[in-house]
């Protein structure tokens, strides 16, 4: 049969039959694997070994653990200052801890000496020294000494000072102190 055709027809035959085997063979299909069967993963090549780097520089001993020890260093974040965390339980508290920032409430009250009295129009003002010899300006209503005594009047003859303690069987005691004028000489 090949016989009768001539070479341009077997040529015009072959190609197609040789392109669609090309075609076929290039094809990759997959067949399902029996049950039984596991896949078979492809081969990786294998790596061929690393030769060691030879360098000329000595090598040094790693360095030890602990190098650095800021046991004894002041931490950068700590603040100078501590600030005291102020009581938001009552109010009581807080003048325990106004009494202990102001100078004022450091001494007792007959400690004071009363250098001068000013009156006026609206209210009376009173300037007292503590024994350090600082001076302070009172009104009625302001509180000095340790136990919180309350400033009641300023006349022109002295200041009267309310304090209110617990003694020792624990009971509220008023006490009235009366700070004047010293007497020319």
């Amino acid at each position: 049969m090949i016989r009768n055709l001539s070479k341009n027809s077997i040529v015009c035959v072959l190609i197609p039959v040789v392109g669609v085997a090309a075609a076929l063979a290039g094809c990759n299909t997959k067949t399902p694997a029996p049950p039984g069967a596991t896949a078979s993963k492809p081969v990786a090549p294998q790596a061929k070994p690393v030769q060691k780097q030879l360098s000329s520089a000595l090598t040094l001993s790693p360095p030890p653990v602990n190098q650095f020890d800021f046991s004894n260093k002041k931490d950068p974040f700590k603040p100078f200052v501590a600030v005291k965390a102020e009581p938001s339980a009552s109010e009581a508290r807080g003048r325990w801890a106004l009494k202990d920032a102001i100078p004022i409430h450091r001494f007792d009250v007959t400690q004071f000496t009363l250098i001068g009295v000013v009156t006026g129009d609206r209210e009376n003002r009173a300037m007292v020294v503590d024994p350090n010899h600082k001076g302070y300006v009172l009104k009625v209503g302001m509180t000095i000494g340790k136990n919180e005594g309350r400033v009641t009047s300023i006349t022109t003859s002295g200041v009267e000072v309310l304090e209110q303690f617990r003694d020792d069987n624990g009971k509220v005691r008023k006490e009235r102190i009366r700070l004047t004028l010293p007497r020319k000489q």
